[in-house]
């Protein structure tokens, strides 16, 4: 089975876009503009598809850590914000198997050609695509391109004219006044960019097993889970929980790899929940708990974008809903979930019952599995899978289980020599 990879790396994208949104203010659909405005310089510069393909990629996950340095950063800002923000950003990145060189792409995209950036490196010191990425993503965040009239082309382009030395390098200011004409103003416009990005950035298509699919996938749990403090395992250890229990159950090499992307994504949706409804320590009320439950439809909404993916969509978004009927965002009963929904909601459970939480202490596997056999009782959830869980699962509530070996060597040299932003 054959997915593309560059859609569902828009995915991703298009949910730290919704974060960076509701923490800075940041334009709709930033990282899709920032990345076809690189599509089409970096064309304009030479480059080879795939060169383009690994830069189009960097320029979606140029801010894939902020979930994770803004947590670390809850006093500190400035530069060193920056700093790290960069440096974790490559990290992520690099976990990818790109088809093309990204070195330094992520690492140096808030470089400047007076040498005034994070790392204080001019031009000519750090890559092109680097240089395409600061300028696309500083233009973004500087003028409302989301739905930018032409009538400011001309103050636009004189903008990017007179930064050439300064902000922007002469390379990227070169390829930025080739591309930027009424006609890209209009495919950067909110109603245009899906299908902009569709038609720019090029298509990158990777088995169901290949290593691209399980890096992206740990890569895309390890960005949500650093949503909050409290969630800092929470979609990993679903994931590798899910990647066990598929061992346990005898699922082919591709079975398997479904159900831990599905487990890994399946609260890709949550990134749009406020962080003070995720951190509130008390009951939400009706109206937060609402918001809350969006959360699993926006998992749907968000993958259901991604070709190849249909089944892994629906254990996704499933992961809330429950035998009686009563569980949510679609209302499905014991007749129309299938043994993998069923398996990620018990999995669901399970880790949000036995980590620490706002409302709860850290729970051991037995206290965990009364609480989930309690429910099995009451009809709402798979009373099988919960005991298969019982036997496969004891001992591993109190420590994390490793990740799968095809996620394990990418996410081992990523984090090698780099210090966990988090305390343990």
């Amino acid at each position: 089975m054959m997915i593309r990879v560059d859609q569902l790396i828009r995915a991703v994208a298009t949910a730290l876009d919704i974060i960076e949104s509701e923490l800075f203010g940041v334009r709709t659909n930033h990282g899709k503009r920032v990345a076809v405005l690189c599509a089409a310089m970096g064309r304009r510069l030479g480059m080879s598809e795939s060169a383009v393909a690994a830069l189009t990629t960097c320029a979606l996950f140029h801010d894939s850590a902020l979930t994770e340095y803004m947590l670390y950063l809850t006093e500190q800002s400035g530069k060193a914000g920056l700093y790290l923000h960069c440096i974790y950003g490559q990290r992520n990145v690099d976990l990818l198997p790109l088809p093309d060189n990204a070195e330094g792409l992520v690492l140096y995209h808030h470089e400047r050609a007076d040498g005034a950036g994070a790392f204080g490196r001019g031009e000519g010191e750090f890559p092109v695509g680097a240089a395409l990425i600061a300028a696309a993503d500083t233009l973004d965040v500087h003028f409302p391109l989301q739905n930018m009239s032409g009538k400011y082309l001309e103050k636009l382009r004189a903008h990017v004219a007179s930064e050439a030395g300064k902000a922007f390098t002469r390379d990227a200011v070169e390829a930025a006044l080739d591309v930027l004409d009424g006609d890209m103003l209009e495919q950067l416009r909110d109603e245009h960019i899906l299908e902009t990005a569709e038609k720019l950035i090029p298509p990158w298509f990777a088995g169901m097993e290949d290593a691209a699919v399980y890096r992206l996938a740990a890569l895309a749990a390890r960005i949500i889970d650093y949503k909050s403090v409290f969630t800092k395992q929470h979609s990993m250890q679903i994931a590798n929980r899910a990647w066990l229990m598929a061992g346990y159950c005898n699922y082919t090499p591709e079975g398997r790899a479904q159900l831990y992307l599905a487990a890994a994504l399946h609260d890709l949706g949550k990134l749009a929940t406020p962080l003070h409804i995720l951190e509130k320590p008390g009951a939400l009320t009706g109206a937060e708990f609402e918001i809350i439950k969006n959360h699993a439809r926006g998992t749907h909404d968000l993958l259901g974008t991604v070709g190849g993916l249909e089944d892994v969509c629906r254990w996704a978004s499933e992961h809330h809903e429950k035998l009686d009927g009563k569980g949510y965002p679609f209302g499905r009963g014991a007749d129309d979930l299938d043994y993998n929904s069923r398996l990620l909601c018990c999995l669901d459970i399970y880790q949000g019952v036995c980590e620490a939480r706002p409302y709860h202490a850290s729970r051991g596997h037995k206290e965990t599995m009364e609480i989930l056999m309690g429910m099995a009782d009451k009809g709402l959830v798979d009373g099988d899978i919960a005991r298969d869980m019982d036997r496969c699962m004891e001992g591993y509530a109190e420590r994390p289980l490793p990740p799968p070996p095809q996620a394990a060597e990418a996410v081992d040299a990523a984090l090698s020599g780099l210090p966990d932003p988090l305390p343990a």
